[in-house]
């Protein structure tokens, strides 16, 4: 205690000096703090925007998800409402799921003949009530601001969703009334001139089949509408038509170019036609992120029990995007983190260096008295320490201070991975490890830069020191 007491007095000898190695290790705080608790709401955010558009798991058959996707309609799964019962009544993972749901995935070409235009593209067929519900999962605070729901009705088999691109290049943008949707440009109608067009429009059997197919009820003619075309799974061609009931903006251009979604049983009619209406996958999402191993290994138990060949996959795997996002802002949080760590361990070396340089006299004093080596070197190592106490100390202070002032001052974002903007938080309360580990690091980084000029400072001659000017 003494010893503690005699470093702590030591410390403000020279006050200038001892602030400003504070201060350098207060700042170096809270900047790893403030950093990293960016990082961890970086990740939440991620996360949770890939749970909404995928679910935590999701069930395919075996073989899907390496080779299926360039033929989805000849890898539905056989019985899937059988199987969507199994998942459902399971009392296991009946206590861990929030939302159990059917999807199918499906690729082909959607026109707006109206205007000679045509596009390929991919979708996705799904229960709108339960993907409005999937959309409102947020389990870490991050979700989306102004997050809407989809407009389609589970009954409404002639309304879809597709992306702002998409209707760009189909000519759609001023029926729509879309902002930041620019018309064609003057250089692509003149490319569409008659001749032009005679070549590029769909052939006649086509257009017979997409107006045969339209329903009674078809919609009015300043609704818009798109015909879509794909294969069956028996390989025929097959046309539905889709009324565009809002455009949605994706993350990714690509996506935005080429996304379209709609109500599971219009994918199906597309898709498989008069045959047996299948899925491509079963979607869980889970109430906690936390309990996703437990539900996989239930879930697999599950399968195997009733002899089915499917297989599961999680979020990070559906979503490759999600572990690159995080290992790369892991990689810069740990290359600033080391950067400050130097920065610090030679403020302190210096400042204790100097600190040696002046008490020479005392150091040959004490060790005059008696006072042994280890003695001198402890005395130094524990001013060290409380340097880097300290300074942790007031930089967690600080950094909870920064984290309240941007929590609340409403500031917004798009992060990775989402295309509407989000709260900007820092997550300190959600993050108590990093705070530990950051005040031990900055502890022992202390006393480590310390040992240098502790050692000097006990290996110094008793006479060589007592005759220090």
């Amino acid at each position: 205690m003494l010893t503690l007491k005699i470093a702590f007095r030591n410390i403000f000898r020279n006050t200038r000096r001892s602030l400003t190695t504070l201060s350098t290790i207060a700042i170096g705080a809270t900047a790893v703090l403030v950093f990293g608790a960016y990082i961890t709401y970086i990740e939440y955010g991620v996360q949770t925007g890939a749970v909404q558009r995928t679910g935590h798991l999701q069930v395919f058959r075996n073989g899907y998800f390496n080779f299926g996707t360039a033929a989805p309609a000849t890898w539905g799964i056989d019985n899937y409402e059988g199987v969507l019962r199994l998942i459902q009544q399971d009392p296991a993972l009946k206590q861990l799921t929030a939302v159990v749901t059917p999807i199918q995935s499906l690729a082909g070409i959607a026109g707006n003949f109206e205007n000679n235009t045509s596009k390929t593209f991919f979708g996705t067929g799904f229960v709108p009530s339960q993907r409005d519900r999937m959309k409102q999962w947020n389990e870490y605070g991050t979700g989306s601001l102004g997050l809407k729901h989809s407009g389609l009705k589970d009954d409404d088999l002639s309304a879809g969703i597709t992306g702002t691109g998409l209707v760009r290049i189909l000519g759609l943008c001023e029926r729509l009334h879309l902002d930041d949707c620019p018309a064609a440009p003057k250089l692509l109608a003149e490319a569409l001139a008659p001749s032009t067009r005679a070549a590029s429009s769909p052939p006649p059997n086509l257009s017979e089949l997409a107006s045969r197919d339209k329903p009674a009820d078809d919609p009015a003619p300043d609704e818009p509408t798109i015909d879509l075309l794909a294969a069956t799974a028996g390989g025929a061609p097959n046309v539905v038509t889709l009324r565009i009931a809002r455009v949605e903006i994706q993350s990714l251009k690509e996506l935005d170019d080429n996304y379209v979604g709609m109500n599971l049983g219009l994918a199906q009619n597309l898709i498989y036609g008069r045959g047996e209406h299948k899925v491509s996958g079963i979607v869980l999402q889970l109430k906690r992120t936390e309990d996703m191993e437990t539900a996989r290994a239930r879930l697999l138990a599950l399968l195997k029990e009733h002899g089915l060949d499917l297989e599961v996959r999680d979020f990070t795997e559906l979503n490759p995007q999600y572990n690159q996002i995080i290992g790369l802002f892991r990689s810069i949080f740990a290359f600033i983190s080391v950067i400050i760590a130097v920065v610090v361990l030679f403020t302190v070396t210096n400042a204790m260096g100097m600190s040696v340089v002046e008490r020479t006299g005392e150091i040959g004093t004490s060790r005059a008295m008696g006072v042994r080596r280890r003695g001198i070197r402890k005395q130094f190592l524990m001013e060290g320490g409380l340097l880097g106490l300290m300074g942790a100390t007031v930089g967690v202070v600080f950094a909870y201070a920064v984290a309240y002032s941007v929590n609340h001052s409403r500031l917004t974002w798009s992060p990775p991975g989402q295309a509407t903007r989000v709260p900007l938080r820092l997550y300190m309360l959600g993050a108590e490890w990093l705070i530990v580990l950051t005040w031990i690091g900055l502890l022992v980084v202390a006393a480590v830069a310390a040992l240098v000029p502790a050692n000097r400072a006990a290996r110094m001659v008793v006479v060589d020191a007592l005759r220090h000017v």
